[in-house]
């Protein structure tokens, strides 16, 4: 299981997400109780999945993310530019798509799979993980040899 990276000193987001370049690759920047605080860069779709038993928090940080919704009402697609902020409910098949490159802040529960309990063939690009480690960033801003 990664590291969930706890701290008492500030970190920029800007220098955490500067410090890697894979999409679909969230890393953790911090921990909430029993929840992981995941940043990640995205482009191009993800997969369709669900998470059974959690909800899903997505704040947009740049960039404009889209995601499909499949309700029981059928699907919808919610569109959310930056500053935007939006919880997929546990149990609702979804899937992201940044038609751009985007940078977003996930809420997780710690362990929770980035492809869901249930989810369509997994492309290459998609990294299936419960949030990497963040390289070694420095509280004070820029990254650390080592």
């Amino acid at each position: 299981m990664t590291q969930t990276r706890r701290s008492t000193e500030p970190l920029a987001l800007a220098d955490a997400l500067a410090s890697f370049t894979d999409h679909w690759s969230p890393r953790i920047v911090a921990a909430v109780n029993d929840y992981d605080v995941r940043v990640a860069k995205v482009e191009g779709e993800h997969v369709w999945h669900v998470h059974d038993d959690t909800d899903e928090f997505f704040l947009v940080l740049d960039g404009e993310l889209h995601i499909g919704l499949r309700e029981s009402a059928g699907e919808r697609t919610v569109v959310l530019p930056r500053g935007s902020v939006f919880t997929v409910p546990r149990g609702t098949y979804h899937r992201p798509h940044a038609p751009a490159p985007t940078a977003l802040l996930l809420f997780e529960p710690t362990g929770t799979l980035t492809v869901g309990d249930r989810h369509e063939e997994v492309p290459d690009h998609v990294d299936v993980t419960t949030g990497r480690a963040l390289d070694r960033v420095s509280e004070a801003g820029g990254k650390l040899e080592g």
